[in-house]
């Protein structure tokens, strides 16, 4: 899939989710809610692609585009502007050590396609770039099960939907790391 329709498609989704919302729960703090909410899932399905897939960027490259880092930055982007926006409308307190977490996972999030860009340019090395892509990938899937935890365990009672959805994510978002680790390790006795 080439780039522009990649990201022309995360915009129309985007904008689908906001109608759904909106027909859902009118023009209200509750609608920008669930908006969050819906966008963050969008994220985690291209979160789940770029995280299964690789290291095989050609796959990559046709299932999502040849920056498949710059995809997912736009989609999560958009959501964090939702989500700043709620946080500000609603007055809900923020948790210090949940703001740290998410804000190194959103510099990561946004310094990976410019690493790519530059590995793609020659400056910087395989071995570098190996290092960024592997933190990349395992701090923001870690912080994408972060934030199913606690919602799990009830202790993020105003976060909106409902507690089978929260239980269903964070056992997709456990699952993805079962398929990586099983395809690493099969991949590693393949070589050996």
């Amino acid at each position: 899939m080439s780039f522009r329709k990649a990201v022309l498609t995360v915009i129309v989704l985007e904008i689908l989710l906001v109608a759904f919302a909106l027909v859902n729960y009118g023009n209200s703090l509750t609608a920008l809610q669930a908006v969050t909410r819906y966008s963050g899932r969008l994220s985690l399905v291209l979160f789940s692609i770029i995280f299964l897939i690789l290291p095989n960027t050609q796959r990559l490259s046709r299932v999502l585009s040849h920056k498949p880092f710059m995809v997912f930055a736009v989609a999560h982007g958009i959501h964090l502007i939702e989500l700043l926006g709620y946080v500000y409308l609603s007055g809900n307190e923020l948790i210090p050590i949940r703001l740290a977490g998410g804000f190194v996972a959103y510099v990561l999030i946004f310094a990976m396609p410019v690493f790519q860009l530059r590995h793609e340019r020659g400056l910087i090395t395989e071995t570098h770039f190996k290092v960024a892509l592997t933190i990349y990938q395992y701090y923001v899937w870690f912080i994408f099960f972060m934030s199913y935890l606690p919602r799990v365990q009830g202790k993020l009672p105003n976060v909106g939907g409902e507690y089978w959805e929260f239980v269903v994510l964070l056992a997709w978002v456990c699952m993805l790391m079962g398929m990586k680790l099983s395809s690493l390790i099969f991949k590693g006795k393949s070589h050996s």
